[in-house]
């Protein structure tokens, strides 16, 4: 397995390949619209899958960061029309962002718009270039803890009918049909950083006791 691991300074030197014209752009323009998704999906989210994309393109020397940057920034704004087909409608945004056109030519818009298509975990089919590779990654965010906490915040905010030992139950199930061996997760990569803590979650997924002292504190602290 290929080491991922890079100092702060090749990061940014990485980042630093990225005009300044365009990350104004996406910061002003692009990250604002992620204020009016659920809670799991607000700005907050976009920027950890662009530090984290960032963070593994250092690893591939040949990349476009601005390609990868914006395909991170762009992957879930499809969720302005709903969250079931939100990775397609990413993609048609995409290409209909004339403003992209001031860094990018159409073969590379192209690209970008199936990096963030390609960026569902429950594709059925691996990401088709490097890009949307390293953005399902990157989206991945697999730490225990988090994958929890936005399967609470998902729960709360789509199904509020729920009884808690009901969101208790989605919670569990999500979990298992996505990161349980079998499930629809894949890791793209494999010197992927999310192999490790995938296996500290599935670890943690078959203790039922701490599984459940887990939800009881998210509970606690994102109930409204």
């Amino acid at each position: 397995m290929t080491d991922m691991t890079h100092t702060t300074e090749q990061v940014q030197a990485y980042m630093a390949r990225v005009p300044e014209s365009l990350v104004r752009y996406l910061e002003d323009e692009v990250l604002p619209q992620y204020d009016h998704f659920d809670p799991a999906h607000r700005r907050d989210h976009a920027r950890s899958v662009m530090q984290r994309s960032m963070a593994m393109g250092a690893h591939y020397a040949d990349t476009d960061a601005g390609m990868l940057l914006t395909a991170a920034a762009c992957h879930d704004l499809g969720l302005c029309e709903g969250r079931a087909c939100h990775h397609l409608v990413s993609e048609r945004i995409v290409r209909a962002d004339q403003r992209l056109r001031q860094w990018f030519d159409g073969a590379q818009i192209e690209v970008i718009a199936e990096a963030a298509e390609d960026h569902r975990a429950s594709a059925d089919r691996a990401p088709r270039t490097i890009y949307g590779m390293i953005v399902a990654e990157a989206d991945r965010l697999i730490d225990p803890l988090v994958s929890m906490r936005r399967a609470v915040q998902y729960g709360l905010a789509n199904y509020p009918e729920l009884t808690r030992e009901q969101h208790y139950q989605r919670m569990v199930a999500h979990l298992h049909e996505k990161y349980a061996e079998g499930g629809y997760l894949h890791l793209w990569l494999p010197e992927s950083p999310n192999a490790a803590p995938l296996a500290e979650l599935r670890r943690m997924m078959a203790d039922e006791p701490l599984m459940r002292q887990t939800f009881d504190l998210l509970w606690q602290q994102e109930m409204p």
